[in-house]
């Protein structure tokens, strides 16, 4: 049997992880190109401040991802009778996986940047009326880093869970020699 509050106590980490990283990335992908939220997202709030924006969406488009996720990381952690992993076993490679995705998305949205500045990308016309041609290298760099970040969390975020696993057995046979 799986207590639930330690089973909570994951997934609200892998919840709180995905949330706040959300929010600080959309605080700093806001101020690149507020146009990113304003125009290549749905208005969900009637303000064109990158800090409310970023604070919304950064919510809006990361509880989805860190919820399962968060329960995948719990499965794997407490599920069966393997030595079980508590939250605070977790913290360190969950914060690991979301500075890889930072780093992750600075390279995507430098690149990106460079491929719009350089004319080797061009931009999708479905935006080009609300995003004036200026700020269209800086819309790509977000878009690729948004892209990079999800990428890279759902990818990382089920190599934690394996990882996670990997250790309770690793510990099981410590245990039994």
């Amino acid at each position: 049997m799986i207590s639930s509050v330690p089973v909570l106590r994951i997934v609200g980490l892998g919840l709180l992880a995905a949330v706040g990283y959300g929010i600080l990335h959309d605080q700093v992908t806001a101020r690149i190109c507020v146009e990113c939220f304003t125009v290549g997202h749905p208005r969900i709030i009637a303000s064109d401040s990158p800090t409310l924006l970023g604070l919304v969406w950064g919510v809006v488009a990361t509880w989805w991802v860190g919820l399962p996720l968060g329960a995948m990381l719990a499965l794997a952690a407490r599920a069966g009778s393997l030595p079980r992993l508590e939250a605070r076993d977790l913290r360190a490679t969950v914060l690991i996986l979301l500075l890889v995705m930072a780093v992750c998305a600075a390279l995507a949205g430098f690149a990106g940047y460079e491929f719009a500045l350089s004319g080797q990308m061009g931009f999708p016309s479905i935006w080009a009326v609300g995003v004036p041609p200026e700020k269209q290298p800086a819309f790509i760099a977000d878009w690729w880093a948004h892209n990079a970040s999800y990428d890279v969390g759902i990818v990382g975020g089920v190599v934690v869970c394996v990882i996670t696993w990997w250790r309770r057995r690793r510990r099981s046979a410590l245990l039994r020699s």
